[in-house]
C-alpha cells in the first residue's frame, strides 16, 4: 500500500492512480456486482485480459487495500477475491460511470 506521501496531492488523481487502468475498473466491476470471484471468472468474464495482466492487476488492487484474496486449503486449491471494506467504498463511483455510461449509448 502506498503511503501518503507517495500518492499524488490532488485527490482526482489518487483515484485515477489507484483505479484508473480498464482493467482494474473491470475487476472492481466485476466484484462489485457478483461480491466473490475466482480467477477463471475474471478471465471468462474480461474479454481480451491475458492471464498475466489479470494477476498483475489483482496483485496490485490487493496491496492498495481494495481487493481482499482468499486461499481455501482445498484440493485442488480455490483462491477466492472479494472487495475489501474500502474497496466496497468505490461503489458509488462505479455506479455513476455506469450510469453515465447508459446515457452516453442512449444519446447516440
Amino acid at each position: 500500500m502506498l503511503t501518503k506521501d507517495e500518492l499524488p496531492e490532488c485527490p482526482v488523481a489518487t483515484t485515477v492512480q489507484l483505479i484508473g487502468n480498464k482493467w482494474k475498473l473491470l475487476i472492481l466491476r466485476n466484484l462489485i456486482y457478483n461480491e466473490k470471484q475466482r480467477f477463471t471468472d475474471f478471465t471468462k468474464s474480461i474479454s481480451g485480459i491475458s492471464k498475466k495482466v489479470l494477476t498483475d492487476n489483482l496483485r496490485a488492487l490487493e496491496e492498495d487495500g481494495l481487493v481482499e484474496r482468499e486461499v481455501f486449503a482445498e484440493v485442488p486449491p480455490r483462491v477466492e477475491y472479494s472487495l475489501s471494506t474500502l474497496g466496497k467504498s468505490l461503489k458509488p463511483i462505479l455506479d455513476a460511470m455506469w450510469n453515465w455510461g447508459n446515457e452516453y449509448k442512449g444519446n447516440l
